[in-house]
């Protein structure tokens, strides 16, 4: 496990481009990513909000034993969250590394262990011991389950989980016992939104269990027409019960939008064009440019290229161009920091740089 030298990582991290980036998974027309997170905790030692340093900082050295003595992960490089800046740390977020949670945590030990290709992450210490993540391009929620279990048990084989045979896994927020499962989707939804049939499904989704949240998870606004579908209930039902429901709701989801889609071509494919054509001439030649109209603009441009409408650019090319305009990454990509006004300049030479090519 490497983090000998900070600098090389981020500098690596920010010249590489995660597999859920690259839009070629199950589904990836629609289906951006799919992601499940395992929250675990070890016998007898106090959850993270309520440890001391001397609690933290075993969790921490535990990890970095059980990570090193293992085959599954001799790949894997790691950051102690204490050694980096705001900046760095949100640049993680942005990464889908880590939660805006773990960024922002004051307790020492916070770590996070990931894989070059971003589909492996483990945050150390963040509300649980370990939040174990796996995240792939398109609609994979069972290959991504095969993959996370087998992580699980390696880890499970050192150290003893603090397990209760009628609650199931133990962990600091309630919500998550049982399972400690999490399994989300982030679903790209323009046509439903555009007929203003979306705000019925989610309200239809809620009642049966699923939570909806922005691109970057809890307590974040929705972006760009993105939407992430996770399951709310840990307790009761088992891991491959939750993820074939979640499955079965996604494609459902899916369904409609592609419905949607054909709807708006076949009704107003002249205005249709016309808005993906404008967010097009507007990312080609803007000079200032905010995140979040950026955002808008990319998500009628992933939609031009979805139905065909746009065929020099590819759907990981816009994803990658959801990623790289984010404040944190901008201001990585520049090496310095860089104010509102100098971030929205370099955004719209970021975009149409990679338009145009």
């Amino acid at each position: 496990m490497q983090n000998s030298n900070k600098k090389k990582l981020l500098q690596d991290l920010t010249e590489s481009m995660a597999e859920w980036t690259s839009g070629k998974g199950p589904l990836s027309e629609i289906v951006i990513s799919s992601r499940i997170r395992l929250a675990r905790n070890i016998e007898g030692i106090p959850f993270p909000p309520r440890a001391e340093e001397v609690d933290l900082k075993n969790i921490y050295e535990i990890t970095k034993q059980v990570i090193e003595k293992s085959y599954l992960f001799k790949d894997l490089r790691f950051f102690l969250l204490d050694e980096l800046n705001p900046l760095e740390s949100q640049f993680l977020v942005e990464k889908h590394l880590i939660s805006v949670y773990h960024a922002r945590g004051k307790h020492p030990y916070r770590g996070c262990v990931y894989n070059q290709e971003e589909t492996i992450s483990i945050m150390i210490n963040e509300e649980d011991h370990f939040r174990i993540q796996y995240l792939l391009s398109g609609l994979q929620l069972n290959k991504i389950w095969e993959f996370i279990n087998q992580i699980d048990d390696e880890i499970g084989k050192d150290v003893t989980y603090a397990f209760s045979e009628k609650e199931g896994y133990l962990t600091s927020c309630p919500t998550n016992v049982g399972t400690g499962m999490r399994a989300s989707v982030m679903l790209h939804l323009p046509a439903l939104v555009k007929l203003n049939r979306l705000n019925d499904i989610l309200k239809a989704i809620s009642k049966i269990g699923y939570v909806v949240r922005g691109f970057y998870g809890e307590g974040t606004e929705v972006m760009g027409n993105l939407f992430q579908i996770s399951n709310q209930i840990t307790l009761g039902l088992s891991e491959e019960e939750i993820i074939d429901n979640l499955e079965k709701v996604n494609q459902q989801i899916v369904c409609q939008e592609q419905k949607a889609r054909k709807e708006l071509l076949s009704e107003f494919k002249s205005q249709l064009k016309d808005q993906v054509w404008r967010a097009y001439g507007t990312l080609s030649n803007a000079r200032i440019i905010s995140s979040s109209e950026t955002m808008e603009l990319l998500s009628k441009l992933r939609l031009g290229v979805e139905l065909g409408m746009i065929s020099h650019l590819d759907l990981g090319t816009i994803n990658k161009m959801m990623l790289l305009i984010q404040p944190a990454y901008l201001q990585m990509l520049a090496g310095k920091d860089l104010s509102p006004f100098e971030r929205d300049v370099q955004r719209a030479r970021l975009v149409r740089d990679k338009i145009s090519h």
